[in-house]
């Protein structure tokens, strides 16, 4: 009923301006797009023309009607894109005439998308307006083109990106990051309750974790083609490529329980680190400069053969890939290659292979002397999250020796040119000798 209603005063008002001779399109310019449009509180429905373009010649007398229906409620103006190019820049017009509207957050702009009339127009214009009012009354601010902007409790500018059924798809679905989505109502108080703690999560997580907000008032079909029956409720788009289902967040509504879910939610979905040979410098720094390194010294090729060795970089690779939450670091070097960086760490004395914990801002090491399997790499990297594991000091670490990497081929065996025992037959013994 409420939306025949508005309709019904979008028609009259389109009506009652008739052909009027004024014309209520602002002219918007470089000099005045900034203070008109994006500083002020007022929605705006701004067209992007070129005087040559036919689609923009035809939609005039339609944009002119919707101006003076809408004056008073909402601004409408016109960039001329052949004398002002540089107010479309920002916005990507690409063709015309394109319809951006200016709503609660000046900084993300909406397209619209709907008829080229006065009555669709006027309608989109009213439809805005009415969920600004509406998104005010939840304690929703929205932010100016100067780049201020406030949180429901006016703490300064957070990263909730502002989601429609126009940008959805752009913004999340085509993207390879990790979204969390709150659909809200304005008049919500769950919802209001939620608003300071989701914007704090979305400033710590800026650069990790994209936190986005869809009011599901204005956006319903939006809402209902993932399911929401409620308010607040937050959908989880994963990392990578997207299918477009989404999963619905169950945890806490604090800032740190919303941080630490999406912290691990990324983390599930992050590669495993790789498993490297030390072979230089380089291969060390990047290793140490991690939280923890384990560096594991396998046996020499003649003693564990190539599926030896194998074997034990895919125990390795196994661990990473376990532990592949925690910022370590994971290389292995061939026993007898690095003799002073053993040397240093104390390996030997117990066999090969053997693991070595390093932390090297701490300048602390840390020994597996167990057995070499799963369990036990498992065991001894849990006791070192625990602080049950014996650590030991260093001073300093010594220069690693380059060496070639490994090719995956056995080690080549010596052949010993053989020894022909008949050449013994001329030996002639002392007399009175028994033996050789």
């Amino acid at each position: 009923f409420r939306t025949e209603t508005m309709k019904a005063v979008v028609l009259l008002l389109v009506a009652l301006t008739g052909l009027a001779l004024a014309d209520d399109v602002v002219e918007l310019t470089k000099s005045n797009f900034k203070s008109s449009v994006l500083d002020s509180k007022d929605v705006w429905l701004v067209e992007f023309f070129a005087p040559w373009c036919g689609h923009c010649k035809a939609l005039a007398p339609e944009w002119a009607k919707a101006a003076t229906a809408l004056k008073g409620i909402v601004k409408v103006g016109a960039v001329d894109m052949t004398v002002h190019q540089d107010v479309g820049a920002p916005y990507g017009i690409q063709g015309f005439p394109t319809i951006k509207v200016f709503g609660l957050d000046k900084n993300k702009p909406t397209d619209y998308q709907g008829a080229r009339t006065a009555a669709a127009i006027a309608e989109a214009g009213i439809e805005a307006a009415r969920s600004v009012v509406q998104a005010r009354l939840g304690g929703r601010s929205g932010s100016s083109g100067s780049g201020s902007g406030s949180s429901s409790k006016g703490s300064g500018k957070d990263e909730v990106v502002e989601l429609t059924e126009s940008n959805f798809e752009r913004l999340v679905l085509q993207s390879n990051d990790l979204w969390l989505i709150e659909f809200f109502a304005p008049w919500c108080g769950h919802c209001k309750n939620l608003a300071p703690e989701w914007s704090r999560a979305s400033t710590e997580l800026k650069g990790e974790v994209k936190l986005g907000a869809v009011d599901a008032t204005v956006h319903g079909q939006l809402a209902a083609k993932y399911g929401v029956q409620g308010y607040p409720t937050i959908k989880v788009f994963g990392a990578g490529k997207k299918s477009g289902d989404a999963e619905t967040y169950e945890g806490g509504r604090r800032s740190s329980d919303i941080v630490a879910y999406a912290r691990e939610k990324l983390q599930e979905s992050t590669a495993p680190p790789e498993v490297l040979q030390l072979v230089d410098q380089a291969a060390f720094d990047a290793c140490t400069g991690k939280q923890l390194c384990f560096l594991t010294f396998l046996p020499q090729l003649s003693e564990s053969r190539a599926a030896g060795r194998s074997q034990g970089i895919e125990l390795l690779k196994e661990s990473a890939h376990f532990f592949r939450k925690r910022p370590f670091g994971w290389l292995w070097a061939e026993a007898g290659v690095q003799p002073e960086l053993e040397k240093t760490l104390d390996v030997g004395g117990f066999g090969y292979p053997a693991m070595v914990a390093l932390n090297t801002k701490k300048k602390k090491f840390a020994l597996h002397r167990g057995a070499f399997d799963e369990k036990s790499v498992h065991d001894f990297v849990g006791g070192l999250l625990g602080g049950k594991q014996a650590t030991f000091s260093f001073t300093s670490t010594p220069s690693i020796t380059a060496t070639a990497p490994w090719d995956g081929s056995d080690a080549v065996e010596e052949v010993f040119e053989e020894f022909d025992l008949s050449s013994l037959d001329d030996v002639t013994l002392d007399e009175g000798k028994t033996e050789l």
